[in-house]
């Protein structure tokens, strides 16, 4: 018996892994994450499995739902929107498993930022603009951020941003922002709103005018924030990968011949 964390994707069905639809078409038990993953996703369990939307539960009972899986000898499909390493509440199931003894496993998923990139065709590390992308939150109602993780100081990098779980909370990430100068008012921002679901959208603005879009379009939720100059740069130089007079070992001299790979 095996409790499978399993990432769903940020939504459409066809965005989980192979491997995600084949452990749930297997399982005989499959607890989902049912405000955040689309009932399309579990529907594909075996007929007559104990499927159960974990919205509504504690951590105890849906630990006990795995304790009672676990002395029938049925696996248990654990499915989680996105990726189950942003953001699921995964450490604290396998902290619980570990203790007793109950035997688990990952399968990642498709996370939302990749997804929003995907659909806005964004690459969000561009050559001499941003090499890095930091995965954030901010503190509302959850948990605290831990010392050293605030926006003012994750901002100081002047990397691409993707702030989670944050859309009613935009009034502080402009405050916290706007005065770093590698940001600043004229700074491109995008909302991504339920990506990967048919009333998925985007709003793009600046730090100075996105809390006005957000408050126009009445977001309070599902919403994934970037800031970032990648988010907008057309002028940048193209990168040394595929430069003619970029050598390495896979392109040893320059104009040697390209050959198909069989």
């Amino acid at each position: 018996m095996t409790v499978h964390f399993i990432g769903a994707g940020p939504g459409a069905p066809d965005l989980i892994t192979v491997r995600g639809l084949r452990l749930i078409e297997s399982c005989p038990v499959c607890l989902f994450a049912g405000s955040l993953v689309p009932e399309a996703i579990v529907a594909a369990a075996p007929a007559g499995a104990r499927v159960l939307d974990t919205a509504p539960m504690t951590l105890d009972e849906i630990v006990a739902e795995m304790e009672q899986a676990h002395a029938a000898g049925l696996d248990v499909a654990r499915v989680h929107s996105g990726d189950p390493s942003l953001y699921g509440a995964t450490a604290e199931q396998m902290r619980r498993l570990d203790a007793l003894g109950i035997p688990f496993d990952v399968t990642p998923g498709v996370p939302a930022f990749a997804a929003a990139a995907a659909a806005l065709k964004l690459e969000l590390t561009v050559p001499e603009v941003c090499q890095t992308v930091i995965l954030t939150r901010t503190a509302m109602k959850s948990s605290a951020m831990p010392a050293g993780e605030d926006l003012a100081t994750l901002a100081r990098s002047g990397a691409t941003l993707a702030i989670h779980l944050s859309v009613r909370n935009i009034g502080h990430i402009k405050r916290e922002l706007e005065p770093v100068e590698a940001y600043g008012p004229d700074c491109p921002v995008v909302v991504a709103y339920r990506v990967g679901w048919p009333d998925e959208a985007f709003i793009r603005g600046t730090l100075g005018d996105i809390h006005t879009r957000i408050r126009d379009a009445k977001l309070t939720r599902t919403a994934l924030i970037f800031v970032g100059r990648a988010l907008g740069a057309t002028d940048f130089v193209d990168s040394k990968l595929y430069d003619a007079n970029h050598v390495h070992v896979l392109r040893p001299r320059r104009g040697a011949s390209y050959k198909a790979v069989p």
